[in-house]
């Protein structure tokens, strides 16, 4: 008798612990319309590709991007009526400062300009410029829900946080370590993402994979999109993942970085827990 009261502990406890990781997992995928993890895509720097080669492919598969605009931008100015057409589609036109300043004292940036040195600027002109880039961008999609990424993914300005003073501005600011989190491990002052330079469809979907497997969210950062920048992937390797994202689209939740950045958000307040 004592064998079977042991075993029947045994069991409750494995059953109750299959329960707990089960309702873990329901929650975590719950932020996502309980799927199985979450995907953002995301493009920098308001190019002429964003317009010509990614938006149609987008729109073909009925996904919505986030694209990050430098205010500065000539490209901006040239096609504003596309920008504002593309946002009146539901992509989002994120921020990404007004003229991209950089870290110059960091090593490899002989790209900084002297003017646009981050090392040399102050926080509130930071601060000020970005918020001006805000205003820029309202006037473009009337919208005052946006997110914003950092440029060259400096944090700081002499040791102090710029973005702490722009907390209230954003939902959530996207940062460039590519590091897969679940969505309560999720800093919403810098947000992770793996930037894409050069990699095959099969490392991209691979992630995607892996996020599959783990529930995490999994953000890209692309620059150019089969040319257009420096930084670039192939067009073909680009329409492959995202095939793959409309194949498995049951299972994976694409939306636009602001979208999953609320989402996060309500999340880990506990308001969408329930």
């Amino acid at each position: 008798m004592k064998i079977f009261a042991t075993l029947k502990i045994a069991v409750t406890c494995s059953i109750a612990l299959f329960t707990c990781v089960n309702v873990s997992n329901a929650q975590g995928l719950k932020v996502f319309n309980n799927k199985q993890c979450a995907v953002v895509l995301t493009y920098d720097d308001a190019i002429d590709i964003d317009l010509d080669n990614v938006i149609p492919a987008l729109d073909s598969m009925k996904f919505k991007g986030t694209f990050y605009l430098i205010g500065s931008s000539p490209v901006i100015n040239k096609r504003l009526n596309e920008w504002r057409l593309i946002a009146k589609n539901g992509h989002e036109l994120g921020n990404h400062a007004l003229f991209h300043p950089c870290d110059g004292s960091k090593p490899g940036r002989g790209f900084v300009t002297a003017d646009h040195d981050l090392s040399k600027y102050t926080v509130s002109r930071a601060v000020e410029e970005i918020r001006i880039n805000n205003v820029l961008l309202k006037a473009i999609d009337g919208k005052s829900n946006r997110t914003f990424a950092y440029p060259c993914g400096d944090l700081t300005i002499d040791g102090v946080k710029f973005y702490d003073q722009l907390r209230n501005d954003f939902a959530g600011a996207r940062g460039v370590t590519a590091i897969p989190q679940k969505p309560d491990e999720v800093d919403l002052d810098n947000i992770n993402a793996f930037p894409i330079v050069g990699q095959s469809a099969d490392y991209m979907i691979n992630l995607v994979k892996e996020a599959q497997k783990n529930h995490t969210v999994l953000v890209f950062l692309f620059h150019g999109v089969g040319g257009g920048h420096s930084l670039n992937v192939g067009l073909s390797d680009h329409s492959k993942l995202l095939h793959y994202l409309k194949a498995n689209q049951k299972d994976i939740y694409v939306s636009t970085m602001v979208d999953v950045a609320y989402k996060i958000k309500a999340y880990k307040s506990g308001s969408d827990k329930h």
